[in-house]
């Protein structure tokens, strides 16, 4: 989230990618970095064990979310 909020308040749109486990801790850090509507986009967790093929199949699902979060207008 740090990374996320750093290129937002630089005028970059930024989405966060973490694994489904993470979402509670996504939603604190947010508020916390005084950005509690930062974008985020969640795996199906878990990821650690995952095969390269499990990998891309996981990037595969997440992708439009990412683009569709990336173009959202925050405004």
């Amino acid at each position: 989230m740090h990374d996320t909020v750093w290129f937002e308040i630089q005028g970059v749109p930024a989405v966060a990618i973490a694994s489904t486990e993470f979402q509670d801790a996504a939603e604190t850090q947010a508020k916390a970095l005084g950005m509690k509507d930062a974008r985020r986009v969640f795996v199906d967790h878990p990821i650690q064990d995952a095969t390269d093929q499990q990998m891309s199949e996981k990037a595969d699902e997440v992708v439009e979310r990412v683009i569709a979060a990336l173009s959202a207008d925050k405004s």
